[in-house]
């Protein structure tokens, strides 16, 4: 069962139950026994890269069950999804070290399948989330296996929007509290939280079928003063690409990038990522984005306007630091 994107929390159609958007892999786990599967989303196995959650679920006391989730790992009080790619390594060794050392964890938050056999999703969401609520009650364990939060109440949802569980989410999904569990459809709803940041633009690559403008690449600076690379936006207006690109070749100047720069052209390349040109860092746009992964936009951001106002100095690192979680 999947999400369709909105621009708002709903309110008709209703009634609805709120959860938060959690930034991980989505996961089905599966128990029969002593026997533990863990699906992606799109069906692939999991179970290899996250052997501390198949042990985990093996030993919960329900013998079968089958749970709907998201599997999350925590580094320095704050989400990491960068720390679940590196999960997904060739080397079992490797795993087995980042298995120990960084931990996962399962927040979930449906049941399609309960300990008795009964097949709960069929079932409304709220007889679910009920069923689901008595199995974690038995079966939760502290920052291992957790239950996701819930609310009928959108105002409480909007606090989650707005970011008051303390950053560690990326907005709040919507589910219909009278319907049955429907695989494969986009029957949720899912309202990303949307930031925006000013960033200086330190390089540019050219269209791969023309000499306009394709992408601007953009920069933040890090506490050494150095400009990092974190992103890019292609969202130009097509009718304002030639002259932007008149103006893009009249800053070029290396090095643009004096910290983390853009990669060169590969066997990978793709027109986002062949050959970029410098610029002398005059130039500051602000831009909306939703995901960060390491100090950098994880997807491309949008571009909102032009800050002729703002010094580069000023576009700092800190605009999409996450913030600390309480410990």
């Amino acid at each position: 069962m999947e999400a369709k994107s909105a621009p708002e929390l709903p309110e008709e159609d209703g009634p609805w139950q709120y959860e938060p958007k959690w930034d991980g892999f989505r996961c089905l786990a599966f128990k029969n026994g002593d026997a533990v599967e863990l699906r992606a989303k799109s069906g692939k196995p999991l179970g290899r890269y996250f052997p501390e959650v198949v042990s985990m679920l093996r030993d919960i006391r329900p013998r079968s069950f089958v749970l709907d989730g998201e599997l999350l790992i925590e580094q320095d009080g704050a989400l990491a999804f960068d720390a679940l790619q590196m999960r997904l390594h060739p080397a079992e060794s490797r795993i087995r070290t980042l298995s120990a050392s960084t931990p996962a964890r399962l927040t979930v938050f449906d049941m399609l399948i309960c300990p008795d056999g009964g097949e709960t999703w069929r079932d409304a969401l709220d007889v679910r989330r009920k069923a689901l609520e008595a199995f974690m009650s038995e079966a939760a364990l502290p920052e291992r296996l957790v239950l996701s939060p819930s609310t009928d109440d959108r105002a409480i949802a909007a606090e989650w929007l707005e970011g008051s569980l303390d950053g560690q989410t990326d907005g709040v999904v919507a589910k219909r509290l009278r319907s049955p569990y429907e695989p494969g459809q986009r029957t949720m709803i899912k309202v990303k939280r949307l930031r925006t940041a000013d960033c200086v633009v330190g390089g540019f690559r050219y269209e791969s079928a023309s000499r306009n403008v394709g992408s601007l690449l953009l920069g933040l600076y890090n506490d050494a003063g150095k400009l990092d690379h974190v992103g890019f936006t292609s969202t130009i207006p097509a009718a304002e690409r030639a002259e932007l690109t008149r103006r893009l070749e009249a800053l070029r100047e290396p090095p643009g990038f004096t910290g983390k720069a853009p990669g060169g052209p590969s066997r990978w390349s793709t027109e986002r990522s062949s050959e970029w040109q410098p610029l002398r860092p005059e130039l500051v746009v602000e831009v909306r984005f939703d995901h960060v992964t390491g100090n950098r936009f994880r997807h491309g951001t949008k571009l909102l306007r032009w800050r002729p106002d703002k010094r580069p100095d000023q576009c700092l690192l800190d605009q999409i630091e996450p913030p600390g979680m309480p410990v």
